[in-house]
């Protein structure tokens, strides 16, 4: 018995509400859930289906050999739920002197970054990029929670924080440690 209500707090059995508007539908391994932002479609791995109740998504298991994937699809199905209600966000902040981005065109992000060119970001498609009027700051959406994560970490890599004077692009919620330069031996 203790066993078992331990197992009914894993994070696979908690139910997705579902938003006015939203719907999903599966088709082989895949579920494509759609609403007021847009639809997206995730990958599932099998042994694993999606049930509805009472306006409430639930995430149902074959067996016990299937637990470890229980999780994960529920995360996917309910970050694509949030997606497309919610959209997904990654703020990143631009630091040092004449470094800024910005827009050109719907698709295309143009950074400054010390280099001796600037760089052509093309945005991949569903992604949106708004740049604050001085250029520093710039807010990555889309509905698609991966896809977000992974254009704000390639538009990091382009210049990552230097430790020394903390320039380069980095996430508005990133935490930097400042190293102290060398001084000369007195």
């Amino acid at each position: 018995m203790l066993n078992e209500r331990h197992d009914m707090s894993r994070i696979g059995k908690k139910p997705i509400p579902l938003p006015k508007g939203v719907t999903y539908a599966v088709e082989g391994n895949t579920v494509t859930v759609q609403g007021p932002k847009g639809k997206v479609t995730t990958h599932i791995p099998g042994g694993v289906s999606l049930e509805t109740k009472d306006g409430v998504l639930t995430i149902v298991r074959e067996d016990d050999s299937k637990a470890a994937v229980h999780g994960l699809v529920r995360a996917l199905v309910n970050n694509s739920v949030e997606g497309v209600t919610k959209g997904w966000t990654k703020e990143l902040d631009i630091v040092g002197i004449g470094y800024r981005a910005e827009l050109k065109g719907k698709g295309m992000v143009v950074f400054t970054l010390g280099y001796s060119h600037p760089i052509e970001f093309p945005l991949p498609t569903g992604i949106e990029v708004a740049i604050d009027p001085k250029q520093t700051h710039l807010t990555v959406t889309g509905i698609d929670r991966q896809k977000v994560g992974q254009v704000a970490a390639e538009m990091r890599s382009l210049r990552k924080p230097d430790p020394y004077k903390n320039k380069g692009v980095r996430y508005s919620t990133e935490k930097l440690k400042k190293k102290a330069g060398k001084t000369g031996a007195k």
